[in-house]
């Protein structure tokens, strides 16, 4: 299933749905009271597996057309989003960074979650260096603590869409990176989570963005420096990932800082990252 968070009207709120095709569902047209995704990952996986008989019961006539709908974050009130560093080497070797001693884990605070075809505002008065950087999200589905890399994946609840977006310069002025990825809307996210069952492999994923129109990012989840199984694991070691915990697994080479001359996002860029069998997310640069 594809779960998104959708307004259908300027003034209310957004709603979880299932979005099927160029379609959507209402999860409370089917009697679920779950207003998030986060309240449905938290009810277990019981509870999807019942959503799912029941959209496969619904009728044709229950569905709605995905047209005139605001997307909100594809995950909204998640426990935590983290956040992996240099977990492709191209990327690491672009940024002159060594990614030898460990998965590089930091946060993204909450007001940087931003939605599908939303507005991402460039604060021109602190950073000219605002980058792109396109990742596989990997959402947690149940408590994962001390897990093995062989059944880390049985933890993953869905996958989705994300670009880390960094100011270059506050990355390289300060010790830790959460500020500079944390900006508001610096962390678009979805347009939808795809539920595991349908990603045999997050290891078998193209995954590219494109700046106004210029493909600058084409690579796959297959050059991973530790895979979304390692990844899970090695983190689980240390702390136990909760329900609902948004995993950004890193980026592929291509950033623009490393372009001659540089690629930066401005107000007026368009920017979209695309992941195989996932979902494609645009966003939209505005002046802070």
């Amino acid at each position: 299933m594809r779960f998104a968070h959708l307004s259908s009207a300027p003034t209310s709120a957004p709603e979880l749905v299932v979005v099927q095709d160029e379609r959507y569902l209402a999860v409370r047209s089917l009697g679920a009271e779950y207003a998030t995704l986060q309240q449905l990952i938290e009810a277990g996986p019981e509870a999807t597996d019942r959503l799912r008989s029941a959209v496969a019961a619904a009728p044709d006539d229950a569905w709605q057309e995905l047209a005139d709908v605001t997307y909100a974050p594809a995950v909204i009130t998640p426990p935590i989003v983290l956040a992996v560093g240099l977990n492709y080497d191209e990327h690491a070797s672009e940024l002159s960074l060594d990614n030898d001693s460990g998965p590089v884990l930091f946060s993204l605070f909450p007001n940087s979650l931003g939605a599908h075809n939303g507005e991402v505002p460039i604060p021109v008065h602190i950073s000219e260096e605002v980058d792109y950087e396109g990742e596989l999200g990997v959402i947690i589905g149940r408590p994962a603590k001390n897990v093995t890399p062989e059944e880390a994946l049985d933890y993953v609840y869905g996958y989705t869409t994300i670009n880390d977006i960094t100011a270059r310069n506050v990355q390289f002025q300060e010790p830790q990176w959460s500020r500079c990825k944390s900006f508001d809307g610096f962390t678009p996210i979805g347009p939808v989570v795809v539920t595991a069952d349908e990603i045999p492999d997050p290891q078998a994923l193209a995954i590219t963005t494109d700046v106004d129109g210029l493909r600058v990012q084409d690579s796959t989840t297959g050059f991973m420096v530790r895979t979304v199984a390692e990844l899970i694991s090695s983190i689980s070691q240390s702390l136990t990932l909760l329900p609902g915990t948004v995993i950004s697994t890193g980026s592929p080479g291509g950033a623009g800082r490393s372009r001659k001359p540089p690629l930066y996002l401005v107000p007026g860029t368009e920017v979209t990252v695309t992941i195989e069998n996932v979902g494609t997310l645009t966003s939209h640069c505005t002046r802070a």
